[in-house]
């Protein structure tokens, strides 16, 4: 099919790139060179066309021949374009050598902007700009009410502290200590860990039963020789008998008075209990 044919389907009937706008008519196809709905810059029109496109910021020069129309997959012969821009200009005139000069001349100004474009974009990534961000209402009247409680709790608390501390000025709690659990329990285990001094071991000496004996005599010995110098005549003489009852006789006369006495006691009972029988009689 000729191109004639086929813009004239295209103009007059109906394409799905096509754009008419107040200010003009567009197009949307990739591949257009310069964006423009016409006979020249058309890509589906022209059999022999060419074109610049931008693949993550590496440019390629697209060529279209008649000699691809039958294969759809390999219509587009694609060249990588070098960064610089001189460099790039001169791949343009070696692969567009006997190309129409007017749609040389497109390309070229295609590149030129494409090259501008790419240069504003990396010194706009410099440049620290303000973020725009939108914030929902109803997140906005969900902070202010928590913000209305967070301040009525906050004026609570600091009234409770305030009622808590003259308590504590009047004397109504006593002695508070605020210490931690952890650190308490801690110091008791260091309490516990630390040797107790030993206490000073009192000098006690033993003594045997016989030297406790001798002690005991020695102690009577000295408590007569006291009564001997300075007693009179009448104690000596007071003193004579007892001293001569041996130890056993002055024990068994204590135990056998107790015995007496005792038996005394019954039978003044006994006599008491018959007599009190003999009146009941009477």
């Amino acid at each position: 099919m000729s191109d004639d044919v086929i813009w004239h389907c295209i103009r007059h009937n109906h394409c799905s790139f096509m754009a008419k706008i107040e200010t003009g008519i567009f197009c949307r196809n990739p591949y257009n060179a310069t964006g423009i709905c016409n006979r020249s810059s058309c890509p589906l029109a022209n059999s022999r066309y060419a074109t610049i496109r931008d693949h993550d910021g590496v440019f390629y020069l697209y060529m279209k021949t008649a000699e691809r129309a039958h294969l759809p997959k390999k219509l587009w012969e694609r060249v990588k374009l070098p960064r610089n821009y001189e460099k790039a200009m001169d791949v343009i005139n070696k692969h567009l050598e006997f190309w129409p000069k007017l749609l040389v001349h497109k390309i070229k100004q295609r590149l030129t902007k494409m090259t501008q474009y790419r240069i504003r974009m990396r010194k706009l990534q410099l440049k620290v700009r303000e973020k725009i961000v939108t914030v929902p209402r109803k997140n906005e009247k969900r902070h202010l009410r928590r913000m209305e409680k967070a301040e009525k709790a906050a004026q609570l608390e600091k009234n409770i502290e305030n009622e808590l501390k003259e308590r504590l000025k009047k004397g109504v709690y006593g002695d508070i200590y605020n210490i931690d659990f952890k650190k308490f329990e801690d110091l008791l285990e260091m309490e516990g860990e630390e040797e107790v001094p030993e206490e000073e071991e009192e000098n006690v000496e033993y003594v045997d039963g016989d030297d406790m004996e001798e002690m005991d005599d020695m102690e009577d010995m000295e408590d007569f020789e006291g009564l001997s110098d300075g007693g009179s005549d009448e104690d000596d003489l007071l003193d004579e008998p007892v001293t001569n009852k041996p130890k056993g006789s002055g024990s068994d006369s204590k135990r056998n008075v107790g015995k007496r006495s005792r038996k005394v006691l019954t039978e003044m009972e006994h006599d008491e209990e018959t007599n009190n029988r003999q009146r009941m009689r009477m």
